[in-house]
């Protein structure tokens, strides 16, 4: 495309071609294999594939944890997904997620350091992924389930935990409520709240809504303080038309409406959809309440309409280019660094809880300069705009993977020590 044309399109459409051009030029994809061993000599032929291959063969037949020594399986993740929730996009098919796929594997090496491959899977039943998933499992080290609809997911990562032998995490769950626990509770303590006495909305009642209010209650929230809605309102105990999950939110409440349950809420967190929260109704909140609007690409209400109807918020979105993004890549990548390394059996909550207090401590220690230039920005600090890390900080990757590996060989699900050392350096 020439200059000329470029010129002519608005920023929305030459993004739109950035973003294609990046995914097509040079290469097609963003993940490709690569060696790390020779191949360049009759010698290098003969020790990795015939008749050398055959030695590690018999060692793995011994013993399938050689599996770990000789292959690459203890430092690849697979990120398997159905296409059922493509992001914001909705059910478009297992190719469409490819993309989204790939760029997941892009994260994992480029912050971890973890090679993985992406997995589309087609199927009909929720029987048919789960066996099919299951039967390669042992293949990898970890598995990273994505972009699969609720509720199914929940019955997929189940099933997947209790058939496989190897950690397995649905990101849209619990990557997004581990970040969002670490910023809510640094916000709260901020605004000199404490969680045991917050009230909560949510509004949103799939994968990550129920992730995240799940998780924050393992952090001190009360379940009859939180009031969840989905698209007929209120998640309560007079609803005859609640799944599984959803009835673990219903709340013996008349409220009903989102104005019903803002009143004097001192949390907020939308994982719902654009706009669907005004300035009337933050005016609503308690004094100094918490807002996360985390619906991408557009919140549940723009930062500018809170700070206008509040100025005694704390405020974080999805996006990037607004203060305290909620970003699954401040976790997901270390999360699994320090699982594999340990050989963790799956992911608990113990592994979960030591990420979130790993991220939230970030926050509150001086900002590297390397961090402030790759934000753009001359300062940062622990306070309303800053209360959780920016996802380029080099200290994430030892503290976070440390830490899970920690509380992996603390809680018993690890297969080795923690190696000497670890995270050092």
């Amino acid at each position: 495309m020439s200059d000329d044309n470029k010129k002519e399109l608005t920023k929305e459409e030459q993004f739109r071609q950035k973003a294609l051009d990046y995914h097509a030029i040079p290469t097609a994809g963003k993940i490709a294999i690569a060696l790390t061993k020779p191949a360049d000599s009759a010698q290098d032929l003969a020790l990795a594939y015939s008749p050398g291959v055959a030695e590690p063969v018999r060692e793995i037949a011994k013993d399938p944890a050689n599996a770990y020594k000789y292959t690459g399986k203890g430092n690849t993740v697979a990120v398997i997904s159905n296409g059922t929730a493509i992001l914001g996009l909705g059910n478009l098919g297992p190719l469409a997620s490819k993309p989204v796929m790939e760029g997941k594997a892009l994260l994992f090496k480029r912050f971890a350091g973890i090679d993985s491959i992406d997995i589309e899977v087609k199927h009909n039943t929720v029987d048919e992924f789960v066996n099919t998933v299951a039967a390669i499992a042992d293949t990898f080290g970890g598995i990273n389930l994505e972009d699969i609809k609720a509720p199914e997911c929940f019955e997929i990562e189940r099933r997947l935990i209790e058939l496989c032998d190897i950690p397995v995490f649905h990101d849209d769950q619990h990557g997004t409520a581990i970040v969002t626990a670490a910023g809510m509770l640094n916000a709260i303590e901020l605004q000199g709240k404490k969680i045991e006495e917050c009230t909560i909305v949510c509004l949103g009642a799939g994968a990550a809504a129920c992730a995240c209010m799940e998780l924050l209650i393992q952090c001190g929230a009360q379940r009859e303080n939180i009031y969840m809605l989905d698209r007929n309102g209120v998640i309560s105990t007079q609803r005859d038309d609640l799944n599984v999950y959803k009835q673990r939110f219903a709340n013996n409440t008349d409220k009903r409406t989102l104005t019903d349950a803002i009143e004097g809420a001192d949390l907020f967190l939308g994982v719902s959809g654009p706009n669907l929260m005004t300035e009337e109704q933050i005016k609503l909140m308690a004094d100094k309440p918490v807002v996360f609007a985390c619906s991408n690409p557009d919140p549940e209400i723009t930062p500018e309409l809170a700070h206008s109807a509040r100025q005694d918020l704390i405020m974080g979105t999805g996006r990037s280019d607004y203060p305290n993004q909620v970003n699954n890549v401040l976790c997901f990548p270390f999360i699994f660094r320090g699982a594999l390394d340990v050989r963790a059996k799956e992911i608990n909550i113990e592994m979960k809880l030591a990420a979130v207090e790993a991220i939230r401590s970030i926050a509150k220690e001086a900002v590297p300069e390397e961090v402030l230039k790759a934000a753009g920005v001359e300062e940062l600090s622990f306070g309303p705009h800053y209360i959780i890390p920016k996802p380029m900080d080099p200290r994430l990757l030892p503290r976070v993977a440390k830490a899970v590996a920690q509380a992996a060989v603390d809680s018993g699900v690890a297969r080795i020590a923690l190696p000497d050392g670890y995270m050092d350096n």
